[in-house]
């Protein structure tokens, strides 16, 4: 990764508990900050248990996720795309990812693509460029939304079922360690309803704590639980080449 010594964090903060969602509305803005504080949470579990070795972060973005995994890897390689939306002083490289990727085949112990699948428009050939640059053993961790708002237009193609995420790994010759959605109906209610009332600080701040509260609680967990199967805010994906 370029720059090292001067990144910063972004859309995630490492704290003394843990990964949290930021603060900083320029990078992680009100009406979503519940989910994404699901979703730090839950990448930093899967982060923790599976990176290692040398680890190609795709789909980059300004490295949210380095603070997580940068003690349980030997080096980072960071891959963003020319149409993002925002300037990029870490990526190593900037390529089409819905093209060939001009890396080294099974090069890497660990590849990271987080928020990103949903916004590739030949997923097909990212998975099997994924699966190639991957070492024999080594592992994918892919996050995706399912039930999200539409974002980062107009490069947002596809929201993608369990189903279909096993269908991608076992076209690609890679086994399923854990394939596990990050909520359930509680989770999709609450993040629309944050979203709807963006507008205002106060209402958010109030929504966010009593939303923590409710999805952490037994009726909370419970329902989550019961209806994760068919509504679910997303999937956190990890397979093995």
């Amino acid at each position: 990764m370029k720059n090292k010594d001067t990144w910063k964090p972004s859309k995630f903060v490492m704290t003394k508990r843990g990964c949290r969602a930021s603060r900083d509305t320029r990078v992680v803005g009100i009406g979503s900050r519940f989910i994404a504080g699901i979703q730090a949470r839950v990448y930093e579990n899967a982060i923790r248990e599976h990176a290692r070795g040398v680890l190609l972060d795709l789909g980059c973005g300004r490295v949210p996720l380095y603070e997580v995994y940068k003690d349980y890897i030997s080096d980072n390689v960071c891959v963003d795309w020319s149409h993002a939306f925002h300037e990029n002083p870490y990526s190593d490289h900037e390529f089409n990812l819905n093209e060939v990727i001009p890396l080294e085949s099974e090069r890497f112990d660990t590849i990271l693509l987080t928020d990103v699948l949903e916004h590739i428009s030949n997923p097909d050939m990212l998975w099997r460029e994924m699966a190639r640059m991957l070492k024999p053993g080594g592992k994918v961790i892919v996050g995706v939304p399912f039930l999200h708002w539409i974002h980062e237009e107009p490069y947002d193609y596809y929201r993608y079922t369990e189903h279909k995420l096993r269908a991608f790994c076992e076209g690609n010759g890679l086994a399923v360690v854990s394939l596990e959605p990050y909520g359930g109906s509680p989770e999709v209610v609450l993040d629309i309803v944050a979203k709807h009332i963006s507008f205002s600080r106060i209402l958010s701040a109030v929504h966010l704590l009593l939303s923590n509260v409710f999805v952490k609680s037994f009726v909370g967990r419970k329902l989550s639980a019961r209806t994760s199967r068919y509504f679910t805010p997303g999937y956190c994906l990890v397979a093995r080449k």
